[in-house]
C-alpha cells in the first residue's frame, strides 16, 4: 500500500514538482492550497506525512502545526516545514513551533525522495 503525504502548499508549481516526484517513487501525494482545507484533508485522509508550507494565504504554517497537534489521530505523523525561507530562519521557526523537520526550497530533485523517507522511519524509499 502506498505511503500518503498531504501536502499544505499554496503555489500549484510546487505541488506539481512535488507529486511528479514523490509519485513516480510510489506515494500518493494529496494536497490541500491552504491551512484549512489542509487540516480538513489531513482527518479524513490519514496521511503517513505532512508537508507544510510556512506561508500560506489563509492560517500561517505554525498555526496549522499547532492545530494539527491538537488532533488524536494525527498523534505521531511527522509535520515537516517546506519554505523558501532562508534556511536559518527557517530552522528557528521550525524549532520554535515544533516541526517535526524541515526541507528548503527550491527541492533538491535529487535528495528529495530520501528527505521524505526518512521522515518517514529512515527506511528505504518504496518501489514505484
Amino acid at each position: 500500500m502506498a505511503r500518503k503525504v498531504l501536502l499544505i502548499e499554496d503555489n500549484t508549481e510546487s505541488f506539481i514538482l512535488v507529486n511528479r516526484v514523490l509519485s513516480a517513487r510510489g506515494y500518493e501525494v494529496l494536497h490541500a492550497p491552504d491551512g484549512e482545507r489542509g487540516i480538513q484533508l489531513a482527518v479524513e485522509a490519514g496521511p503517513d506525512l505532512i508537508l507544510i508550507d510556512i506561508g500560506l494565504p489563509d492560517i500561517d504554517g505554525n498555526t496549522v502545526v499547532a492545530l494539527l497537534r491538537q488532533i488524536g489521530e494525527l498523534e505521531g505523523v511527522p509535520l515537516v516545514a517546506i519554505t523558501a525561507w532562508p534556511p536559518d530562519i527557517a530552522q528557528d521557526i521550525c524549532d520554535r513551533y515544533g516541526f517535526d523537520g524541515l526541507i528548503t526550497k527550491p527541492i533538491s530533485v535529487r535528495d528529495f525522495p530520501q528527505q521524505i523517507a526518512s521522515f518517514l522511519g529512515g527506511g528505504p524509499e518504496p518501489a514505484g
